[in-house]
């Protein structure tokens, strides 16, 4: 058998850009080369990505040869069909070969031409082409924005397989990877699958050759009619459910059988024959645990050759293994390719791209945030600085932290904050340029960045000044923030001391108003006793 690991690359490979999508309604195969039709109301342009969907392209009528194809494709389809060829020029070249037109190869040369007879050469004309059985299958210019009734789709390969020789009473069927079949193939691509009838026997294309099943389990599970497994040895096995054994005429198709040998060794998966006995195996992506019996997951990514690309890495899941791409990368036509973050705006200031990642960087006078890489902030590094003022509002200006705007004559400036002026630390302070830092002396700890406590104590909110000095210091990361001056307890005492005060003063205020009004009441009592009652004499 061939190599299993070459086996899975290329196939896999092959498969990756070509399965699944737009279903062909007839196929030919040649050489190195399929063609297929399909019906898909299109309009040029998605005609051509869904033939790019599966790496192939609009087909290219550039030879006799390929004419005769064409018209065997469509030989009992009717309505039209999109071809690979269409105007790229403003207008129509009529002394070109081409006559102005380009096949999606990008190819203007051909050994073959096929115009209609209605052919219009204005600047106006239509710039796509379709072709139909009903006009003898020449070149007619259509409005590319129209939908046609299908279009024509061309596949390249390689290492192509030559099909099966053919008893009279046999016969072959074939399924391609890019999923069209049928018994009357001339080219196989690798990947495609023979089945010999009536003995169900199965085989792969690989290499030019054809490779019986079971081939390796990652492929169609290996030809098997019901699962794969693989042996100790590294050799695939089908095997079936309970109650059926493998045929042995083909070693893929299960059938009913009155005694299962594998049913008494309880194998969790499946089991196989090896020598005159049974023994039991495990489904790829997991392997034969200590009892015989049970499977456990198998790391496949151990395997330095599975997914072998560049830039792709392996991911084990249970029971196998995906390919993805690597960071920064993006999966594109079957490849890994590098994505320019860089087109997102992820940096405030400066992008540079670069293989798999991006970098942010600063204009002159910021650097970088510590706490967002991607942003940046003011930055001077030295004593005095120019201020970044509003270009429309020479009052609104900034500085970086750690400095203080300073107008000048005509133009204003940013000066570094001396902290340590502010005795923001409790021992030792030295400035820096828009910040400061705090040291502390032998036997004591810096804590929170500018206290310091004796080292040992549980007693983290004492701080005390001793007389010994110490080397030893850290950054204050925020300079901006001044320490309290005043304990926790001188807070409390203030407190209610003021407390105190105010209920003195509303005290001897009640008591001045108090005596103020018994002096008044005792005024007016005088001047009531000293009036007299006057009569007159009259």
């Amino acid at each position: 058998m061939k190599d299993a690991t070459g086996l899975i690359v290329v196939v896999l490979f092959f498969l990756m850009g070509r399965t699944g999508g737009i279903e062909p309604e007839s196929v030919y195969c040649i050489g190195n080369q399929c063609f297929t039709v399909v019906r898909d109301p299109s309009n040029f342009r998605t005609a051509q990505d869904l033939c790019r969907y599966q790496d192939g392209h609009l087909m290219t009528v550039r030879s006799s040869v390929s004419n005769d194809i064409l018209s065997i494709l469509l030989g009992n389809i009717t309505g039209r069909f999109w071809i690979g060829l269409h105007l790229t020029a403003s207008c129509p070249d009529t002394t070109a070969g081409l006559r102005g037109f380009q096949w999606v190869t990008k190819d203007t040369e051909s050994d073959f031409l096929n115009w209609a007879p209605s052919f219009d050469s204005s600047c106006s004309s239509h710039r796509c082409i379709s072709v139909s059985r009903a006009s003898n299958f020449t070149w007619i210019q259509e409005p590319c924005d129209e939908q046609a009734a299908g279009f024509l789709c061309e596949y390249s390969f390689s290492e192509p397989c030559k099909t099966l020789a053919v008893a009279e009473d046999k016969s072959v069927n074939y399924m391609t990877p890019v999923g069209f079949g049928g018994e009357d193939m001339l080219s196989l691509p690798p990947g495609s699958i023979a089945t010999r009838m009536p003995s169900e026997r199965k085989y792969i294309c690989f290499s030019e050759q054809w490779v019986q099943a079971p081939w390796t389990c990652e492929i169609h599970t290996g030809g098997c009619e019901h699962k794969c497994i693989t042996e100790p040895k590294g050799l695939p096995s089908c095997y079936c459910p309970p109650g059926q054994i493998v045929s042995p005429a083909n070693n893929v198709t299960c059938e009913v059988s009155a005694e299962d040998p594998c049913q008494g060794l309880s194998c969790q998966h499946g089991c196989y024959k090896t020598g005159d006995s049974y023994a039991c195996a495990c489904e790829q992506g997991f392997k034969l645990a200590e009892d015989g019996r049970s499977c456990v997951d198998f790391n496949d990514c151990s395997d330095q050759r599975q997914c072998p690309g560049e830039n792709f890495m392996c991911i084990n899941v249970i029971g196998g293994f995906q390919c993805v791409c690597k960071d920064g990368f993006s999966m594109s036509g079957g490849l890994c390719v590098d994505e320019d973050e860089c087109v997102s705006a992820p940096c405030e200031h400066l992008c540079d791209n670069s293989p798999g990642s991006y970098t942010c960087s600063c204009y002159s006078g910021y650097k970088p945030d510590p706490e967002s890489p991607n942003k940046c902030k003011l930055h001077c590094g030295k004593e005095e600085c120019a201020a970044e003022c509003d270009p429309n509002d020479a009052f609104q200006c900034y500085c970086p932290d750690g400095y203080v705007s300073e107008e000048r004559v005509d133009h204003v400036v940013c000066m570094d904050i001396d902290e340590c002026s502010s005795n923001y630390c409790d021992h030792h302070c030295k400035n820096t340029f828009g910040s400061y830092l705090c040291t502390c002396s032998t036997g004591y700890t810096l804590v929170d960045q500018y206290r310091c406590v004796k080292t040992g104590t549980d007693d983290w909110m004492e701080s005390s000044t001793p007389d010994v000095p110490t080397t030893p210091y850290l950054q204050h990361t925020d300079p901006t923030r001044q320490p309290p001056g005043v304990t926790a307890g001188g807070l409390v005492g203030i407190i209610v001391f003021t407390v105190f005060f105010i209920v003195l003063v509303v005290f001897l205020a009640h008591l001045i108003f108090n005596r103020r009004g018994k002096m008044e009441s005792k005024a007016q009592e005088g001047e009531t006793h000293g009036l007299h009652h006057v009569t007159s004499d009259a």
